[in-house]
This record gives C-alpha cells, sequence and structure tokens, in this order.
C-alpha cells in the first residue's frame, strides 16, 4: 500500500482483524462503525486493500465450516497472519507527521490500546502542534479578512476556529493523562526518621 490513504486502510483492516477474523461485510462495518459515518468505507476500496494484504501474505482467507453456512452461501473469513501482526505492530509504532494528520490521526488513535505509551504520546503531542499551528493561520487570516467576510461566512469561520480550540484542548488532557499514567504512583521520598 503505497498511498496516505492506502496505509491507513491497512492500519485500519489489520487493527480491526488483530481483534478478530471478519469476512468482508463484517469487516466494513466495523471500520465504518470505528472510524465513524464520515469515513465510510466502501467494498471499492475495501475489497483491493484486502487482495493487497492476501497477496503481501498479511492476511488469509478462510472458508467457514458448512454447517456455520448462512443461506447456503459462504462467507470468506479474513485472518491476521503471524506476518500481518508485525506489520501491524511496526505501523502502530509510526508516531511521525503523517500519524497526526486529520486523515490518519482517528485511525491510530482507534487502536491506542495496542500502542505503546511513548509512541502515543508522540502522536498526541504532533496532532496538537500541528492543531496550533492551523490556529495561528486561521486566526491570523481572519485578522486580516475580517471586514471584508459576510456574517455567515465569519460565523463559519468562528465554528472552526472554536472545534479546533476544543481539540486542543482535549488533546491537553489526553497528554496530561498519559504523562500521569508513564510516572506511575507517586512515591514519598521524604523521611520520616528526623
Amino acid at each position: 500500500m503505497a498511498s496516505g490513504q492506502g496505509r491507513v486502510l491497512e492500519l485500519a483492516v489489520l487493527g480491526s482483524l488483530h481483534e478478530q477474523p471478519l469476512h468482508g461485510y463484517e469487516l466494513r462495518k466495523r471500520l465504518n462503525a470505528l472510524l465513524g459515518m464520515f469515513r465510510a468505507f466502501s467494498y471499492g476500496s475495501l475489497y483491493p486493500c484486502l487482495r493487497s494484504l492476501l497477496a503481501q501474505g498479511l492476511i488469509v482467507e478462510e472458508q467457514p465450516a458448512p454447517a456455520t453456512m448462512v443461506g447456503g452461501r459462504s462467507k470468506i473469513v479474513y485472518k491476521l497472519t503471524a506476518e500481518g501482526k508485525e506489520r501491524l505492530q511496526e505501523l502502530l509504532t509510526q508516531a511521525g507527521p503523517s500519524a497526526w494528520e486529520d486523515e490518519s490521526f482517528g485511525v491510530h488513535f482507534a487502536f491506542f490500546r495496542h500502542t505503546e505509551a511513548e509512541v502515543r504520546l508522540r502522536i498526541l503531542e504532533g496532532r496538537r502542534s500541528r492543531l496550533e499551528e492551523r490556529l495561528d493561520s486561521v486566526r491570523t487570516a481572519l485578522a486580516r479578512t475580517r471586514e471584508r467576510l459576510d456574517s455567515y461566512t465569519l460565523e463559519l469561520q468562528r465554528h472552526g476556529l472554536e472545534s479546533v480550540e476544543r481539540e486542543v484542548r482535549w488533546l491537553n488532557e489526553l497528554i496530561a493523562t498519559e504523562r500521569r499514567a508513564s510516572e506511575g504512583p507517586e512515591r514519598d521520598t521524604t523521611s520520616t526518621d528526623e
């Protein structure tokens, strides 16, 4: 999978199959539930991804036992291989700029439970940094163009600004939680023998 969107879909598929083997329809439903209705994946992108993962040996197809077939139709079940688990771990350790972008952040975040704390923190901090840059840019542009915009466009700009500010606050809370968790329980290092 070469493209950015292809890597995002690869991560989403491998992460979902890590949870349990699934057939295509179940996988698509899981991806839609996991990533939300605004990131719906079509069969047109899912099945080429599955074929690529099969060709790479990252997943295998299994035919269900005849007793479990529904309506006489056999549904192919996709299952993660050992190589697929390794590839998933490789993808989960990537904490560079591609993990912070709008396109892929949600997918990385959805699988944080399988991601090391240090990597989670780098992704969260990178995402926050990216959004703070965006806030500065929007504020600057808004200050320069405020008088030329109609009231509806101004409201749309304000709404966008508030949404990004809200996400930055959320990220600050997540980062603080991650840091507290990595510090572990606080120990009293003062001596009581004085």
